[in-house]
């Protein structure tokens, strides 16, 4: 009886194993696949009205600064990170803090920007490379770019300094600009060949763009 009863309980226990593998193979279990979360790419409109763009030359002797306005612009942002950015200047709004009517004339001749045939200059960025441990105020971000003025481009390299703070995002930078490269030359008249020496070859270009819910930014 005993070794009926041991024989009964195997067959048992065989059976089960049966039925549970044919339960498994007739309705297999679906894997669930473990996701990696995707960060969310953010694009954000630059705001012109919240942005500033300014400009200073040096010459022998003395120098002369200006404002630019902002056309338009974007940051983009993956996650808290810049990845991307462009902005466009209006070529047009050039001026000079003493208001010299004949400056400004002489700025937006061909000598200068050639804003008739020119009347925008853009900024594009192609690579972002963060700076490690930067301390507050500090430029966070090396950011290369194509630079177009005059209808000429060229990349151009300078340190950045973006913060963030709730839904707004605010890129400064000084860009150094060697105006040769862009056929920006004084040339006109008589003692115009002379004049351009005197005039380093380097201009400045101080940027601030402010990009998401601004106070000022029509969403």
């Amino acid at each position: 009886m005993k070794t009926t009863s041991i024989a009964a309980g195997v067959l048992a226990l065989a059976l089960l194993f049966a039925q549970t593998e044919i339960s498994a193979t007739g309705n297999p279990i679906k894997k669930t696949e473990v996701k990696t979360p995707v960060k969310a790419t953010t694009t954000l409109a630059v705001d012109p009205a919240a942005s500033t763009i300014t400009w200073s030359a040096k010459k022998v002797g003395g120098g002369h600064d200006g404002n630019l306005k902002l056309s338009k612009g974007t940051l983009t942002l993956d996650g808290n990170k810049l990845t991307g950015g462009n902005f466009v200047m209006d070529m047009s709004s050039i001026t000079e803090v003493e208001q010299n009517a004949r400056l400004m004339t002489h700025l937006k001749s061909d000598d200068f920007f050639g804003v008739e045939k020119n009347p925008t200059s853009t900024f594009n960025i192609t690579k972002v490379a963060p700076v490690g441990k930067a301390k507050g105020g500090i430029a966070n971000y090396n950011i290369t770019g194509d630079l177009t003025i005059k209808g000429i481009t060229h990349p151009i390299t300078f340190p950045v300094v973006v913060k963030m703070n709730g839904n707004t995002t605010e890129a400064t930078a000084k860009v150094i600009v060697d105006r040769l490269k862009y056929d920006i030359k004084f040339r006109s008249g008589i003692i115009g060949t002379a004049a351009d020496k005197i005039i380093e070859d380097t201009f400045a270009l101080d940027v601030k763009l402010v990009a998401g819910k601004s106070s000022t930014a029509k969403l």
